[in-house]
């Protein structure tokens, strides 16, 4: 049954919502934005924004999450490796999102903060889903697997991350290379 009335409204503005933060985060980075900017580019007051959100760090997790479902979204027919690579190339293009996504990270190690719950969930099923590509990939013999598809993964995704920081201090490296190289050392057909 579809919702009606004021609660549909009312999910519609917080999409809206979500979709302008990203946005503005994204053309003018995390020290950029205010959320009164992203308020007025809705039509709304700051109380009315937040009307909408439990604070401003549940907006910013928040926007985050939606950034994660529209890239998965759009990404979603590339095959193996290069969906990361492409979600890669696509952070190098809104720096202000990279900045907003490690500034949560490094907020959300402390359980109490609103992100440690999203970072909680996202890094089990991205291993997740980095460990299924990784088996894939050593099954059809395009990649030697030398330790667990898990353990594996966990190296990855922390090559992704040390990359997208040491980047925001230093705009000429390249985010996609690092991984690119990690892969290339795994890129030797299993032997059998």
């Amino acid at each position: 049954m579809a919702k009606r009335g004021p609660y549909e409204k009312g999910e519609a503005k917080r999409r809206e919502i979500l979709q302008v933060a990203l946005e503005t985060f994204a053309e003018e980075g995390y020290r950029g934005t205010s959320l009164r900017k992203v308020a007025a580019r809705c039509n709304l007051s700051l109380p009315g924004l937040m009307h909408y959100f439990a604070s401003k760090e549940d907006l910013l997790v928040q926007v985050l999450r939606a950034r994660d479902e529209a890239g998965r979204e759009r990404w979603e027919a590339a095959e193996g490796v290069e969906r990361h690579l492409a979600r890669i190339r696509e952070g190098a293009q809104t720096p202000g999102l990279v900045e907003l996504f490690v500034s949560m990270a490094a907020a959300g190690s402390d359980p109490a903060h609103p992100a440690h719950a999203f970072f909680a969930e996202r890094y089990p099923d991205l291993r997740a889903r980095i460990a299924d590509m990784i088996g894939e990939s050593a099954a059809a013999g395009r990649m030697t697997v030398p330790v667990p598809a898990d353990r594996l993964a966990t190296l990855l995704l922390a090559v992704v991350d040390g990359i997208q920081l040491q980047w925001l201090n230093d705009r000429s490296i390249d985010m996609e290379q690092p991984l690119k190289d990690v892969l290339a050392l795994l890129d030797s057909p299993v032997e059998g």
